[in-house]
């Protein structure tokens, strides 16, 4: 079976928020992966060769915030996960920094079909993507490739670490719950974008996050992406937020539950 998945840059790097240079050098490093010398496997040992300076610093600023949270007991919780990066991410650190906790569950909730349909509180979002099948990429059977080869290569993995829940998040946010009563959050991670499964997240899942644990925002303040920001207006308050952010990474926000 093929677990190829082939898309446009643009599809997913929005043109109004990205410059033509930045597409072009995407590609290029497309191309110098391609061209490169070494197999695949050795390409990939040297990622950081391959990578942007952008992309790689989304990796370490979530390792800035999986740090704060390797102490306190709970699960995480990725919210919109796409192509999977980001929760691997996740995943790996914690199978790096605490192998028998395997308590930590790594849960992501995507559609994995691209945005349902958005509420009226979306209608000033100016992304390209925020419509109806935006960022229609179906990414689910890829993933369980990936989570198979992540299980081959950690301590415990006989218990399942890495779950994945599809469908609308306003459904299967309260389903998930209510099947997993014991859930306790510590990382709520948030990058749906649109406002109604971003406001049920945070309604569903900060009652269960202790002091000291991080709810974390991937387009707050980001005119691209309103909902966000009005769905934390609506739920938490962002009064009720400090909110802080990393000095090298330009979108991530977060706030520490006090």
């Amino acid at each position: 079976m093929s677990y190829v998945v082939l898309v446009s840059i643009k599809h997913y790097k929005d043109p109004k928020l990205n410059t033509k240079e930045d597409f072009d050098l995407l590609t290029e490093f497309g191309k110098y992966f391609s061209e490169s010398i070494g197999t695949n496997a050795e390409k990939l040992a040297n990622f950081t060769k391959f990578v942007s300076r952008q992309n790689l610093t989304h990796f370490l600023a979530r390792y800035e915030l999986f740090k704060k949270i390797l102490h306190v007991h709970g699960s995480i919780i990725d919210c919109g996960i796409l192509f999977g990066g980001g929760l691997m991410t996740f995943a790996k650190l914690s199978s790096i920094f605490e192998p028998v906790n395997y308590q930590r569950k790594i849960t992501g909730f995507d559609t994995f079909a691209g945005y349902p349909k958005l509420s009226k509180k979306d209608q000033h979002s100016n992304s390209t993507v925020m419509r109806k099948g935006g960022l229609k990429i179906d990414t689910y059977d890829d993933f369980k490739r990936c989570i198979e080869l992540y299980d081959s290569n950690r301590f415990l993995n006989h218990i399942p670490k890495v779950e994945l829940v599809k469908g609308n998040a306003v459904r299967t946010i309260p389903k998930y719950l209510k099947d997993n009563p014991q859930t306790v959050v510590s990382l709520l991670y948030l990058d749906f974008g649109p406002y109604e499964p971003t406001k049920v997240a945070l309604e569903n899942f900060l009652p269960r996050m202790p002091k000291g644990s991080i709810v974390a925002f991937e387009v707050l303040n980001n005119k691209g992406y309103t909902g966000e920001t009005k769905a934390a207006l609506d739920s938490v308050g962002i009064s009720n937020l400090r909110l802080q952010r990393f000095n090298f990474e330009s979108n991530m926000s977060y706030a520490i539950i006090e």
